[in-house]
Formats: C-alpha cells, structure tokens, sequence
C-alpha cells in the first residue's frame, strides 16, 4: 500500500512539472549607438508587456518567454533581436543612428499611383527618408481595411485607398524608407455624426461643425479613445516604424459642450490619459509614438484651451511635433510680427521655446514645416528659399529631423539636398 501511495504522488509530481511553464529567462545585453559605439542611456527594451530602460552603460536586464526583443532609443532606427542571441554574457545590440525627413501623404496620396510615385521618387533623389502617411483622416476616413467593427459601422470603409497595408509598409521599407502612420484622432466627422452621442456639441445641441464643417467627437467618451487606439495598434501590427496622432487636442473653440466639464484641468487630463493609454497599448509592438501639437503650445503657458500642456508631453510619447508653419503664427512670435517673412526664426525660436519649457533634449523633437503657399498674410509661395530656411533651423536646433506638410501631396526638389549631382543637360 505505502509503494502505491508512493507511485501516485510520483505521478502527481512528475505531470506537474510536465505541465508546469517553462521558467522564465533572464536576458542581458548592451545597447550602443552603431556609428559610435558610445553605450546608449534609456533606450527601450521591450519583451511582450515588460519594457524597461538601459542603464547609463547601455546595460539592461529583463525576464520572460519569448522568441524575440524588440529594442528602440530616440534618435535611432528600432531593431528586433532574437531572444537567444542575449541568454549569454555581454551581447550587445547596435542601433543605427537615424533622423527622419518626412513629406506627407494623405489618404488619396498614398492610393494615387501618380502621387505616390512622384514622392517615392523625390525621397531617392534628395535627402528624404521617410514618408507619414494618413491612415485615418479629418473626415474620420480608414484608408485601408480595417477589422474594427465600428469603423465599418460609421461609414469610415467607404473609400480603401490601401489595399493590403502591412505589404504596403514592406515595400517602404525594402526601399530604405522609414514609415509613419498618421492617425487623426478626434476630429472624425464620419463617427460623430454616425452616432450623435458621441459628439462635441454646441450651447444649444447642435453637433459642432468647425471652419470646415466637420464635426468633432468627444475626447472623453471611452468608444471614441479605444476607436482610435485600435486603429493605432492595428497600424503598429502593419509595421510602422511610428505611429503620430494628430487633433489630439479639443477644438480651439469655447463654450462647447463635452461629457465632462470644459475646464483646463480636465482637458489636459483627458489628452494626457488618452495619450498615456495609447503609449500602453502600444508597448507590445516597440514602436514609436508621437503627437503633433500646435505651435503656439510652444509658447503659451496654459494648454492653449485645447488640453495640449507641453511640460507633461515627454513622460508620455516619444517625439513632440509641432506645427511650425510660418502661416499659422497669425501674432507672430517676440521680435518677429511678420512670421511668413521669418521661417527660420519661427522654427528656431518655437523648438527652442519649447526645448527650454519641457526640459528634455532636441531629439524629442521633430517639426512639421510649411511646404505650401501662405494663406494667412501675403499669399506667397513656400519655395526653395523658404524651405531651406526651415530645415537649416530644425537642423540646428537638432531635432529628429523634420516632416513637410502639402495638403495636395505636391513636393519637388526645392530647398532640398540632392543625393547625386544632376546629369548633364
């Protein structure tokens, strides 16, 4: 009887340990920087839901099971690293220095053959790098097909413009071009008016429409965030190096109505939880996050009415980019009260208010520069002259990089540095 006791809880222990989890590994490795080799201080290592930061040797160590480990650092190109490769003593990962120069897509851009070949074409030719597309436009448009229920819901499908989005990454990428997936966030007339509840509101009902008639949702209601943060995973599943949200702010208008009152304290709440919650979902696909602000937020002290406090902005997302189009400085800044007759000093001058105000590094930073014609002032056009100003400033100033803005899609060699010399004529 005592042997079959015995046998039993052998039994017992043996199927326990046969279906017990694998002990978690203990991974170490060294981040450095690829052109240097100097050890990099706080990059991101990210093993499924555990991230944490290297050390300032570049060192880190983290635990867990799985087959891969995704490595990021400001500044740098990410990389995926096999988890094997640092279960031994000092494997080191090397990222490749990196500062993106962007031009924009929109959603019809990037679905037109004519206009995505011309930008593809101008980013072999010149300086460009990388190309932000739209994925999710102020009308509340999906460009590509979705498996959110509720974008097929609101009418956000009617228009694919992508036809297979994670191959179209693919072949950005095989062409050296690092991708950021634009995501309008809570301007979306297609959900706002698709379910009224949802949706910023007037003094006297009325859904709000703003100077293009589009309406708003509300950045409080909880359908409206987790919406948009679905479209910003299913970006990140896609491949994007990066994802940006834009409107991540309230409408510059007062006395609107929203589900929670309409107080400083709350709208910068709202925007930074929204925000944090986004960076969260996020961790699993180690990719970057950042978020387009105005460019007067770099110089007003309050949110600027739209819950954009850029002091809180760097514990959160990765890059802050603002909008420093000379044409919206409509009261210039100190010193400069003719703003589209001063790009340099607009761009300058904002980064470096903004750098002084949040008190991080230059890197966090990468602007988004006017590259069409004034409409604020004297209606010139943003040529060569103007463009080179811009990008000679945020070059200076040492941001990561920068990112033109033409709502028509419409770039040419202007104001850029060319790859190869011209041929002969």
């Amino acid at each position: 009887m005592k042997l079959l006791v015995l046998s039993i809880v052998a039994i017992f222990l043996l199927a326990m340990v046969a279906t017990s989890p694998a002990a978690a590994a203990i991974l170490r490795g060294k981040v450095v920087d690829a052109a240097t080799h100097a050890p990099i201080d706080g990059a991101f290592v990210t093993l499924k839901d555990t991230v944490v930061t290297t050390r300032s040797d570049g060192s880190f160590t983290i635990e867990g099971d799985a087959d891969s480990v995704g490595v990021r650092a400001y500044g740098h190109l990410r990389v995926k690293v096999p988890a094997a490769s640092l279960q031994r003593d000092q494997a080191e990962i090397a990222l490749q220095p990196f500062k993106p120069k962007a031009l924009y897509l929109s959603v019809y851009g990037i679905g037109s053959g004519t206009l995505r070949m011309q930008a593809l074409n101008l980013i072999e030719a010149t300086e460009l790098n990388a190309t932000v597309i739209d994925l999710k436009s102020e009308r509340g448009q999906i460009a590509y097909a979705s498996s959110i229920p509720l974008a097929a819901e609101v009418g956000a499908q009617s228009l694919i413009t992508i036809k297979n989005l994670a191959a179209q990454v693919r072949q950005l990428h095989e062409r050296g071009i690092y991708t950021i997936a634009r995501i309008v966030v809570f301007s979306d007339d297609r959900l706002a008016r698709a379910k009224p509840e949802l949706a910023v509101r007037c003094p006297g009902g009325k859904i709000y429409g703003d100077r293009l008639h589009l309406a708003w949702t509300d950045p409080f209601e909880p359908e409206v965030r987790k919406y948009n943060i679905a479209v910003a995973v299913e970006a990140a599943k896609a491949g994007f190096d990066e994802v940006q949200l834009d409107y991540v702010r309230f409408p510059d208008m007062p006395r609107l109505i929203f589900a929670e009152p309409n107080t400083r304290a709350n709208r910068v709440h709202a925007i930074d939880s929204f925000l944090e919650d986004a960076r969260r979902a996020l961790v699993p696909y180690n990719v970057f996050l950042a978020a387009d602000i105005f460019g007067y937020v770099a110089w007003n002290l309050d949110d600027t009415g739209i819950g954009q406090q850029i002091e809180d902005l760097p514990a959160i997302v990765d890059y802050i980019s603002p909008m420093l189009y000379p044409s919206g400085f409509q009261f210039g800044i100190p010193g400069y009260k003719d703003p589209v007759a001063h790009p340099y000093e607009i761009v300058y001058r904002s980064l470096e208010r903004a750098q002084q105000r949040s008190g991080v590094s230059p890197i966090r930073f990468r602007p988004w520069l006017q590259a069409f014609r004034d409409y604020a002032f004297d209606r010139r056009r943003f040529g060569a002259t103007e463009i080179k100003e811009q990008t000679t400033a945020a070059n200076k100033f040492g941001s990561d990089g920068w990112m033109l803005w033409n709502p028509g899609n419409v770039y040419s060699e202007s104001g850029l540095s060319l790859n190869k010399a011209p041929a002969c004529q």
